[in-house]
């Protein structure tokens, strides 16, 4: 006999669990639009509000790491070369020309492309008596303001990295740790050597056939670079140690 009590019981408890499960989706009073993060409050400015504000703080960059990476490992070889190219020519260009002059050809050399492009397309319209308006009608329709937003996210984003590097700057150069201080002394030591032979120009064309080189070669053989790599890397830890073991100040701070 307790059966058909228990099945007849059955709807009631099933109605009940889904009224609770409905309540607790609509945030205890079943009323519409309510914010489950709010209770019954409406979702309508302070759920919109904490949104925004969580996505601003979100970091932005113009180029996702995946897209430099396939662009510096040649994933693409067509576009890499075209970056590549036209990077170099530009630095080329720099080593032998002025600024001035380099930005003043790049200006003209673009304009003569459209500006022929825009005279022949207008000859043909007028020859085969079309329509087709502007050629370049796509892209002037392109919307490429920024949002005020959009700004904001950039300079936040950027300040993020500036803050860091004022940090580090403020670290080395008022000497919290003496060998990270001495590490940048002998590293500007060197570079006033490789300042007497090579220029700023010259040494950002050394800088992107090392980009566009170094990764792939080391993609390549990864195996014997690793190697080689840990080799000098056990060396170089051994005589930093050494250095700091000579160093009071340093001996004294890791007996701390």
């Amino acid at each position: 006999m307790a059966e058909p009590s228990a099945a007849t019981q059955s709807p009631s408890v099933s109605s009940s669990s889904s009224g609770a499960e409905s309540s607790a989706l609509g945030g205890g009073s079943g009323s519409p639009g309510a914010c489950p993060a709010l209770g019954t409050k409406s979702c309508g400015s302070s759920c919109a509000d904490s949104f925004v504000s969580s996505s601003s703080s979100q970091p932005v960059s113009l180029f996702s790491t995946s897209q430099v990476h396939d662009l510096v490992f040649w994933r693409d070889v067509k576009k890499t070369g075209f970056v590549f190219g036209t990077t170099l020519i530009t630095l080329l260009s720099l080593a032998a020309f002025s600024v001035i002059s380099v930005v003043s050809y790049l200006i003209l050399a673009l304009l003569s492309v459209t500006i022929s492009f825009r005279v022949y397309k207008s000859v043909i319209q007028a020859v085969q008596k079309s329509e087709e308006g502007h050629p370049f009608k796509a892209y002037l329709d392109v919307d490429i303001t920024l949002s005020s937003e959009a700004f904001h996210n950039y300079v936040n984003a950027a300040m993020v990295h500036i803050n860091r590097a004022l940090k580090l700057i403020i670290r080395l150069f008022l000497v919290e740790d003496l060998v990270d201080s001495l590490k940048l002394a002998v590293f500007m030591w060197l570079m006033t050597y490789v300042g007497a032979v090579f220029n700023g120009i010259t040494l950002l064309i050394l800088a992107e056939l090392l980009v566009f080189s170094v990764p792939i070669v080391y993609e390549k053989y990864k195996t014997q670079i690793d190697h080689y790599v840990g080799i000098a890397r056990d060396q170089t830890k051994s005589i930093v140690e050494k250095i700091q073991a000579k160093l009071p100040g340093i001996a004294k701070k890791k007996a701390e």
